[in-house]
């Protein structure tokens, strides 16, 4: 297809009332992904505390974004090969499973599985709404549809982690995964004809990387298992045997150049990868400090995770106008910094001296990071992405933020179970989860300048000569 007819068929696509259906779709879709996450990154405590066995606890939050690796290379690669609603529809089946295996869950290891699953589902659905983005929207009105998918966190934010902790309370946290099923009845066929209008690519020349997935999340889980292996001669093999998997798989997942962070795409796609580990290594434990640490109600850790999205909300609106004025590049390298604030605020909360709200204000301003450097990173890659081939670059983006997520939170995890055991106390734990978090995004703001992008004009432009 020529980059004419493209611009044709993209303008056909995104012209009322197919638009409209469109973009519906792809908020409800993020919707439902998102209320999932809020709602049981909500009541994880609760669970521990009936489960047990806090050595998994890390598990509960790396296994989903595990399956979450392997769920968005296969639905992107299958959305560059065929109509994106079969990928979504196929996911959201999955999804349904993995919250059934969940809520009826009678141990943490059962839970882990089921997270697993609705990892699979949840994974492949937004990696397919990028793939519509980049096929279907066009150029100019990116950052504002991106905008609304960030805003689709809003209603989840406040809904979710109050209602969650509502049933925890009352009929039991197993109704926080059961209770999505009719919700998934209903939203799921909505979503589905919301996104049927996205075509199939012109050709079918994208690569089969199931394989390669399966070996990411492989790598990766081994590599988990053995930092959080209490005996060295399980740590040792563990780290290596994973890293040996982890590492060659996922540098043919993604540009050359990623795991140096060399200039354009490989450096946007690495930036993503930091993003999520810095955020979400923090955030998973937001709750745990809150609510078992400090001792306040589970609506207080809700009420924390909402501040944080909310802010998240409102900064992906102001970036709308701010990435046109002051590009990308200081949009990014803000938002990490702000991060960085906001972990280093969490490790005061720690202490029984301050106030338990002061959690609220913390992790507000760490929600208002990413919220500023999310978008400006995405919307650079699929910047990148010639027509049909959105998948691969998607694929990339989700890979690297599914995988630094999944570290973060499970050697965090890790390192919470190793110090609990040894000292006898949680804290010791979280101040190093939060330090690592503030380090990591210190880090994510030096490779700001390497996105490649020297004005606001030319992020298009700018990210064709980094591949």
């Amino acid at each position: 297809m020529t980059d004419a007819a493209s611009g044709a068929a993209t303008r056909s696509i995104s012209a009322p009332p197919i638009g409209r259906l469109l973009r519906v779709g792809l908020v409800l879709l993020i919707t439902l992904v998102a209320l999932e996450a809020m709602s049981v990154a909500t009541v994880m405590p609760v669970v521990e505390q009936d489960l047990g066995d806090l050595a998994l606890y890390g598990w509960t939050f790396s296994a989903f974004f595990l399956g979450g690796l392997v769920g968005v290379v296969v639905a992107s690669s299958a959305a560059d090969r065929m109509a994106p609603w079969i990928p979504v529809a196929c996911a959201l089946v999955v999804f349904v499973a993995g919250l059934t295996v969940a809520g009826l869950a009678p141990s943490m290891l059962v839970l882990v599985m089921g997270r697993a699953l609705q990892g699979l589902g949840a994974g492949a659905l937004p990696a397919v709404a990028f793939v519509c983005v980049g096929r279907a929207v066009p150029p100019a009105e990116r950052p504002r549809v991106l905008a609304w998918m960030s805003s689709a966190w809003m209603i989840p934010s406040v809904a979710g982690p109050l209602l969650a902790a509502w049933v925890a309370e009352t009929i039991g946290w197993r109704w926080v995964f059961l209770g999505l099923l009719p919700l998934c009845a209903v939203i799921g066929p909505m979503v589905v004809v919301g996104i049927r209008a996205v075509p199939a690519p012109p050709d079918d020349t994208a690569p089969r990387n199931i394989g390669g997935a399966l070996a990411v999340a492989l790598g990766a889980g081994v590599l988990l298992a053995g930092l959080g292996a209490g005996q060295w001669w399980l740590f040792v093999p563990g780290v290596v045997i994973g890293l040996v998997i982890l590492v060659p798989s996922f540098r043919r997942l993604t540009p050359v150049g990623t795991l140096r962070a060399a200039v354009g795409l490989p450096a946007t796609v690495a930036s993503r990868g930091l993003l999520g580990m810095a955020y979400h290594a923090v955030d998973a434990y937001v709750p745990f400090a809150v609510i078992t640490v400090r001792g306040a109600p589970p609506i207080m850790g809700g009420l924390a995770l909402l501040t944080a999205s909310g802010t998240w909300t409102i900064a992906s609106w102001a970036q709308v106008r701010l990435v046109h004025t002051i590009g990308p590049v200081r949009l990014v390298r803000i938002g990490f910094t702000l991060m960085a604030l906001g972990s280093a605020l969490m490790v005061a909360v720690l202490s029984p001296s301050v106030p338990v709200w002061t959690a609220l204000v913390a992790w507000g301003i760490g929600g208002f990071g990413i919220g500023l450097a999310w978008a400006p990173i995405t919307q650079t890659g699929l910047a990148a992405a010639a027509h049909g081939q959105e998948g691969r670059v998607t694929t990339s983006l989700q890979l690297a933020d599914m995988l630094g997520i999944a570290i973060g939170t499970g050697v965090a995890g890790a390192v919470l179970a190793t110090l609990a055991d040894s000292t006898g106390r949680d804290v010791p734990g979280l101040v190093i989860t939060f330090v690592a978090g503030g380090v990591i995004s210190l880090f994510g703001a030096s490779l700001a300048t390497r996105l490649g992008v020297a004005r606001p004009a030319s992020v298009e432009t700018a990210l064709v000569g980094g591949h």
